[in-house]
């Protein structure tokens, strides 16, 4: 059996002294069912979070409306005293009423809480890398960003992400603070963040995709199948290799609470997909989304 390493998907650099392996975790899934409240297996949980640092992962995201605050007390739980070359980025700006339920606030008062209750569970003494999580519709972008851009300058976070945003968002932040990655959804057949990701290529923003592959796509018959067939892999390893291949820029973060199903993910970085292999993957994919993007919500 091949040995996986998440350090065999390339690096990503943030500046001098963080450097990321292009493979990463999400730690959405380590809570309960709809994000929300204590996960089934606590004990498991624990295990994958270990498991994934001994699998070469050294970038953890997260974000304090995970349970809500319980996804950040897990990796604290588990994982501190960190070690020196892993980056927890987490999230702020979701406030939670109940499992699968979001509500974004903007508010600058709320967003510094979020900052500082964030620092608190994870025993940090500043965050070296917070994404706004949601641009808040009850406050102006703009105030928003300058809320952020005077945490930053009081050394209470180091680098700024954003999420679910559009390349003019990304401009208007850019404004007031460097915006070092973008986490939207993207995967082969959802294809609404196309632009962005070969904006993030452009300028060197790191492009975090969450949701690898959209459930309920038939696989009968299909290029992916054929792939998936002829590697001996699951549609999540050949979806997966597929958006390392895609851009230098993608920092995928599969997320589980299972030990195995975090190796079945990691393993993906040992799929290499050639270009005509690639390319018939990406033409299937756009021409799903095209069949799908009318019955689906747009938020750029």
């Amino acid at each position: 059996m091949q040995a996986v390493d998440a350090a065999s998907a390339g690096t990503f650099r943030f500046d001098d002294k963080i450097t990321i392996n292009r493979m990463a975790f999400g730690a959405m899934r380590i809570v309960g069912k709809g994000v929300w409240g204590e996960p089934e297996n606590r004990k498991e949980v624990i295990a994958t979070l270990y498991r994934a640092l001994e699998l070469g992962i050294n970038f953890i995201d997260t974000a304090d409306s995970y349970g809500p605050f319980i996804s950040e007390e897990l990796i604290c739980e588990a994982l501190y005293p960190y070690p020196k070359n892993l980056l927890i980025g987490t999230k702020g700006g979701h406030t939670r009423h109940g499992p699968d339920i979001w509500r974004p606030i903007g508010s600058p008062d709320y967003l510094r809480q979020c900052v500082l209750m964030s620092m608190r569970r994870l025993k940090l003494d500043h965050i070296r890398f917070w994404q706004l999580h949601r641009v808040g519709e009850d406050t102006f972008p703009e105030v928003q960003f300058e809320a952020i851009a005077k945490m930053q300058a009081e050394g209470l976070i180091k680098h700024i992400g954003l999420s679910a945003v559009s390349v003019s968002m990304i401009q208007r932040a850019s404004k007031f603070f460097k915006v070092v990655s973008v986490q939207n959804k993207y995967n082969i057949a959802n294809r609404e963040s196309e632009a962005i990701v070969d904006f993030c290529e452009e300028n060197n923003i790191a492009f975090i995709p969450y949701a690898p592959l959209d459930q309920g796509i038939e696989f009968k018959g299909t290029v992916l199948e054929k792939i998936m067939k002829e590697k001996q892999a699951s549609a999540r390893q050949i979806a997966l290799a597929w958006l390392l291949k895609r851009s230098k820029v993608i920092i995928p973060i599969p997320g589980t609470s299972s030990v195995s199903h975090l190796e079945e993910n990691i393993a993906a970085v040992n799929i290499k997909l050639i270009d005509e292999e690639w390319k018939s993957l990406d033409m299937e994919g756009k021409k799903i989304w095209d069949q799908r993007k009318k019955n689906v919500k747009l938020y750029l």
